[in-house]
């Protein structure tokens, strides 16, 4: 408990005496978002959010390693493992950070997400085991078609997971907020398990986020930007695979964001539009433009994840967390068909 603590804590700190830095220079460089489009804010927000919130979890990260209990019990594959989660949570933020300054097409977004996908695969973080209701664990690479079948859920899933965060990040502090309650249902998790080691992971990002949101919840003076909302994304997705696939917890606590996402992809090809074309039909901006402010969506954003995430750790059975997470997709998906017959107000 003594090393969870000073993970976090040390993590928390850097965040904290970082994030003031990023604000400043964000708007010294011009890296900042004014308002207008989808962007309600007043005045000029730095998006060099991502800057302290890697960093941080790279400082913690480097002190569990130094002090012997990060790598404790590791094998070959678990070396791997963590690698392809920091060398590719590196790359996400970097791309962000060219994102953030040059403002990217769509497409070089999704190339390079793909990109960051077969880092993972490269280094094991396979999705390549899960347990469903009435068949138990399954190991795809058990069976002849193994790669055929968990290759392309890999990919599907860390791309999946990182356009989710940053199509996410549009209210202030709804994003961080919402990837630190999984953080903490899977240092939760992982501890029960357990597994120690791989628990102060998640503890590190939690750390970063709690020392950024201050600076992050509404009225925001720091923005996450591309480089925070990409490496949140990988580095979720990664968490969810690094020990022993945690795919059924991050689906629950992220099914709010998923189901939101998933609908707007739907909604946009039935109206002949790219999906990569942002607009104000994602459900928070909808809450906003009905008059909600910006504070209560994110709560009630957290207050379902947080509560999803507590049906993950005290619900044993599989078919209960399954029928809870269509419940919880099916809910979201008819209040955004109600809301999808009024049009979006704006356009990106």
């Amino acid at each position: 408990m003594g090393t969870y603590a000073l993970v976090f804590g040390v993590a928390a700190a850097v965040a904290a005496l970082l994030s003031p830095l990023a604000a400043w220079l964000g708007r010294r460089l011009g890296v900042a978002d004014r308002p207008g489009g989808r962007r309600l804010h007043q005045g000029e927000v730095s998006r060099l959010g991502g800057v302290p919130v890697f960093l941080a979890f790279a400082a913690a990260i480097a002190v569990a390693a130094a002090t012997g209990r990060l790598t404790a019990g590791y094998s070959p594959g678990d070396f791997s493992r963590l690698r392809g989660l920091l060398v590719g949570g590196l790359g996400a933020f970097l791309f962000g950070l060219l994102d953030d300054r040059f403002e990217l097409s769509p497409r070089a977004q999704f190339v390079f997400q793909f990109f960051l996908s077969l880092v993972a695969v490269a280094t094991l973080l396979w999705l390549e085991r899960f347990t469903l209701p009435f068949v138990g664990l399954i190991t795809l690479d058990a069976y002849p078609w193994g790669a055929w079948v968990y290759v392309p859920l890999t990919v599907f899933w860390v791309m999946g997971m990182m356009n989710t965060v940053n199509w996410l990040d549009g209210l202030d502090g709804l994003a961080a907020g919402v990837g630190a309650i999984l953080c903490l249902v899977l240092a939760v998790h992982m501890h029960r398990v357990p597994q120690p080691s791989v628990a102060l992971l998640p503890l590190a990002l939690l750390g970063a986020l709690v020392g950024f949101l201050p600076y992050n919840f509404a009225p925001a003076r720091l923005f996450l930007g591309s480089a925070g909302a990409f490496f949140l994304g990988y580095a979720l997705s990664g968490l969810g695979l690094i020990a022993g696939g945690r795919v059924a917890t991050a689906l629950l606590v992220m099914g709010l964001p998923i189901a939101d996402a998933a609908w707007q992809i739907f909604d946009r090809l039935r109206h002949r539009r790219s999906p990569t074309h942002g607009d104000r039909g994602h459900l928070h901006f909808r809450l906003v433009d009905m008059g909600l402010s910006q504070r209560t969506i994110v709560l009630v954003y957290w207050a379902f994840c947080a509560l999803f995430g507590i049906l993950a750790l005290t619900i044993a059975s599989r078919l209960f967390k399954l029928v809870a997470l269509f419940v919880l997709g099916g809910l979201v998906v008819a209040v955004l068909f109600c809301l999808s017959r009024r049009p979006p107000k704006g356009t990106a």
